[in-house]
């Protein structure tokens, strides 16, 4: 799609504003790229038939901006206010209204020229959850901060309602903590096999047997740089989750001598979560959550994703669907107060009819969590490349809308949600927990409550403070990892400063 823009009323220059333009065309009209067409805007557009022209006019009170957009169908011109007054701002203040103000504008001639609504409306972020949160905190009550998505923002009634319940859950959160305290992830990043839907920096265990014990040497050292670093800055854990990747990729005595040195270095006296992606199937064994349970890990994922023995095939898992079953089984018999299980909806080769039974399969076992997933197209995997046979968006939300029926009626609730690029029919991923058993990390990584400390490759760590959120990265490649372990231990050390 070319995007024009009339240039000479914008704050800042028009680039600035690319980005906000390119999410609400990839939600309006998934898989079309952006073209940015040089030199002035062509006096006769009549030609066009995949365009968007973005315009601003300043009025006396109000500012208009109207986005012209042309499709084979016809066009249509979607307008937005905002008060003129606001462009009296320094332009980095206004930047967000005038962002907004275009997304709405742009929403509006593409919705009309479609004839549908997408069930986000006019939402383009990773994390819809953190408005209604911060109308909630404003003193709102759900129902007004509902009422605002659907108004504001054209959101769906079902995709609304569904943000606040997890609203309620963030704010929940967000009060029970104080200051002083930050969560730990760790990465281990290894598989026995990789998914073809995977982008995670991980590695086929079985190509790659040589690396894992020097990673593990490495982020033992991490970990000891970094309960230093946070003992000095007065820093406490309160929550600790170790995913990947697949952790249990590593055998039970390497496990043991991780969270041996995680339980020796750093400050868990206050931790109230301590989670480990368990995973996959072909990874359990009674040694591995013997190991586990030992070291007071509480919470687990057992992640079928499907219980379709021709959906594993189709996504590359070496196991079947009875070896999740045996090793959920193995889970509770060694006593496991929490348990997570994830599915994805869209996987190929899946249907309406198999992602229902999965979930019914799932829902026989009552675990603690349930995640249900949408299947996100994401650079770097295999089925982006090679592509597949893939339900349609229309099925995937008929499977999501079963979902989310099905949960509530067995008791679950939404906790927490978020959104990705490529993500089939623009849909959302949900945790779903029994009242009470709601994974306080999942919580504040997503919606950003506190600071997250990473450790190993491809870690992020967020340092989160008032407004202020700080990034600090991990090379991503166990190699690069290795080898800057100097770097990475230097780096750890502006905790403290930020702290400060």
């Amino acid at each position: 799609m070319k995007l024009y823009f009339e240039t000479s009323n914008f704050p800042w220059s028009p680039e600035r504003y690319h980005y906000a333009a390119e999410q609400m065309m990839l939600t309006l009209f998934p898989g079309e790229k952006p073209e940015y067409p040089e030199g002035p805007l062509p006096r006769d557009l009549s030609g066009e038939a995949n365009a968007a022209v973005f315009t601003l006019h300043r009025g006396k009170k109000l500012t208009n901006i109207s986005v012209l957009v042309f499709r084979p169908r016809g066009y249509y011109n979607g307008v937005s206010r905002f008060p003129s007054e606001e462009l009296d701002r320094p332009p980095e203040e206004v930047y967000h209204t005038v962002q907004h103000a275009l997304k709405l504008a742009f929403y509006k001639a593409g919705a009309a020229l479609l004839g549908v609504h997408p069930p986000w409306g006019a939402l383009t972020g990773v994390r819809p959850v953190k408005l209604p949160t911060r109308a909630l905190l404003a003193g709102k009550t759900p129902e007004q901060a509902e009422a605002e998505l659907k108004k504001e923002y054209f959101v769906s009634p079902q995709r609304a309602r569904l943000a606040v319940d997890c609203a309620k859950a963030s704010v929940e959160v967000q009060r029970s903590l104080t200051p002083g305290q930050v969560s730990l992830y760790i990465g281990i990043p290894f598989c026995p096999s990789r998914c073809v839907y995977c982008s995670f920096v991980s590695a086929d265990v079985g190509k790659t047997l040589h690396l894992v014990e020097p990673y593990l040497e490495g982020l033992l050292r991490e970990v000891e740089e970094t309960g230093q670093v946070l003992q000095d800055a007065g820093l406490t854990i309160r929550s600790f989750y170790m995913g990947g990747g697949t952790p249990t990729t590593l055998s039970a005595g390497q496990m043991d001598r991780l969270l041996s040195k995680c339980q020796e270095c750093l400050p868990l006296d206050g931790c109230t979560e301590y989670t480990v992606e368990a995973g996959r199937p072909d990874t359990i064994t009674e040694e591995a959550l013997r190991t586990l349970h030992a070291h007071g890990v509480d919470r687990i994922s057992i992640n079928p994703q499907t219980l379709e023995d021709h959906v594993l095939e189709a996504i590359g898992r070496k196991h079947s669907a009875g070896d999740i079953q045996t090793a959920y089984e193995l889970a509770r018999w060694i006593g496991f107060p929490c348990i997570n299980m994830d599915l994805i909806a869209g996987l190929p080769q899946d249907s309406f009819d198999g992602f229902r039974s999965s979930l019914n399969g799932v829902l026989a076992l009552d675990p603690q969590n349930i995640t249900v997933h949408t299947l996100a197209l994401k650079k770097g995997s295999r089925l982006m490349e090679e592509g597949g046979s893939l339900p349609s968006g229309e099925e995937v939300a008929e499977m999501l809308d079963w979902s989310r029926q099905a949960l509530i009626t067995h008791g679950y609730i939404p906790y927490y949600l978020y959104r990705q690029k490529y993500m089939s029919g623009s849909l959302e991923n949900v945790g779903w927990a029994k009242p009470g058993a709601e994974s306080l990390y999942n919580v504040i990584m997503m919606e950003e409550l506190h600071t997250v400390v990473s450790l190993g490759a491809g870690g992020v760590t967020k340092l989160v403070r008032g407004g202020e959120i700080l990034r600090l990265t991990n090379p991503k490649y166990p190699q690069d990892y290795l080898s800057s372990l100097d770097k990475v231990f230097s780096q750890k050390k502006e905790i403290r400063t930020f702290y400060r």
